[in-house]
């Protein structure tokens, strides 16, 4: 640390954590349950399923650099990005709650309009405060070891929210008894609030700058900017590319989790222990994922991280020959990598937004932001899309609420294989899109008269 830079307060690191129960529990909760909510009680067809999430989230792809350029103007000309995000953390609730409002008497067809729009309308919500939520570490702190501290505490706080809505929305489901579609109005109430709250709280945490005067930029300006600094910047790209296929990989497995639970396992239960298998490590190994950062680079902790998961899902294949209890071991150490895969990645990206920007001046952080939830939002969607592809290949059968199926034996060896070997493969793919990562702590800590 340069002796210009202060330490961050506790204050600032605990306001910018709180931010991830929320962005942690709509980021979990639509995974886990959406598609199945959508086949399995409102019993629309699997393809149908992943249709409905793959157009919400392409309407992300669009809209994400938008907000993102749309931010930073906010930030010159009033001095800060909050207004944003207040705006997605009071909006994020209602569309919410209405996602998983459907009511019984619509038919298959209505039901999909309904979810999509709702949905959409969430998501949109969500880019509101996650755009500009995601710029903020470059602001808070220039320095390295600051930003790695930073995020490794949100990302406890995230890890903390998947297994509370991982574990907790399923048994607020439950309440519902044998009304599916009450248990996830319940569900979806509870979840809402929790998750206002939390990006609420978190919008404080962007304090006012200088302001400056800035022109107004069109969407079509806004959405070129995306493309330029995805263009400029090499050691985005190559961040970027590692994360999305991972959130893949990991959107995929989320998806999943459910189906595994239900269909191999054979116990609605087994889904919360799967998350806590999941998270319990996660939260554990945050803080030992920043130890190891320190001593060999962030980039060299990340590829441990992501190897380690790796292995531990290509070890559940083996739910194939012999579902049982042994299943959270590997579960477990995949929760130990998914804590570097998360907490590394997102502390480099300051460093890629604070090294752009000495080399081409002004603020591009939100703009960076934008194209970085685009990214991300879509490799999560696609896990799930990927999920119904497999599902209606393998012959899945879909239901509506209180009908009994019996599923066909490729169909539940396409549960398994979605769940160990694809995203086992997708994280090594991602590994060589993150060989061309340049950045070190060397080339970031240094000067910025050194780099320009």
């Amino acid at each position: 640390m340069s002796a210009a830079e202060s330490p961050l307060s506790r204050r600032t690191i605990a306001a910018y954590a709180v931010g991830s129960l929320g962005t942690g529990g709509f980021s979990t909760l639509p995974g886990l349950v959406l598609v199945y909510y959508l086949t399995d009680t409102l019993g629309i067809a699997a393809l149908a399923a992943g249709a409905l999430v793959a157009v919400a989230k392409i309407w992300d792809v669009v809209i994400d650099p938008v907000i993102g350029a749309r931010s930073d103007r906010s930030l010159a000309v009033t001095g800060s990005r909050r207004r944003y995000m207040v705006l997605g953390a009071l909006l994020l609730p209602l569309f919410f709650v209405l996602t998983f409002a459907v009511p019984p008497a619509l038919g298959s067809a209505a039901s999909w309009v309904w979810v999509l729009v709702a949905f959409t309308a969430a998501a949109t919500a969500f880019s509101l405060f996650q755009v500009p939520y995601i710029a903020l570490p470059a602001e808070l702190t220039g320095d390295y070891d600051q930003r790695t501290r930073l995020v490794s505490v949100r990302v406890v706080v995230l890890t903390v929210a998947i297994l509370l809505f991982g574990a907790g929305g399923p048994a607020l489901r439950e309440l519902g008894g044998a009304d599916e579609h009450l248990g996830y109005l319940i569900m979806a109430v509870v979840a809402g609030l929790v998750i206002g709250a939390g990006l609420f709280v978190a919008s404080f945490v962007a304090a006012k700058r200088q302001t400056t005067d800035a022109p107004a930029v069109s969407v079509a300006q806004s959405f070129r900017s995306g493309v330029v600094v995805l263009r400029r910047s090499q050691p985005f790209r190559a961040l970027l590319g590692a994360f999305a296929l991972q959130g893949l990989a990991t959107g995929l497995m989320l998806a999943g989790a459910q189906y595994v639970a239900t269909w191999v396992l054979e116990s609605q239960a087994a889904v919360t222990l799967l998350f806590i298998a999941l998270i319990a490590p996660a939260v554990l190994f945050a803080p030992v994922w920043q130890a190891v950062s320190r001593r060999v680079g962030k980039e060299r902790a990340f590829v441990a991280a992501s190897l380690l998961f790796a292995l531990a899902a290509l070890a559940l294949t083996t739910l194939l020959a012999a579902p049982g209890d042994w299943v959270y071991l590997p579960v477990a150490l995949a929760g130990a990598g998914f804590a570097g895969m998360q907490s590394l990645p997102l502390s480099m990206l300051p460093d890629v937004i604070s090294t752009d920007a000495a080399s081409h001046g002004g603020s591009a952080a939100g703009t960076f932001g934008g194209v970085w939830t685009a990214g991300e939002t879509t490799g999560m969607a696609l896990g799930a899309t990927a999920l119904t592809v497999v599902l209606a290949v393998t012959g899945y059968v879909d239901s509506v609420a209180g009908q009994t199926v019996a599923q066909p034996p490729a169909a539940i060896a396409g549960i398994v294989v979605s769940f160990s070997i694809v995203p086992a493969a997708l994280v090594v793919v991602s590994l060589w899109a993150f060989s061309r990562y340049p950045l070190r702590r060397n080339t970031v800590d240094r000067p910025v008269e050194a780099r320009t």
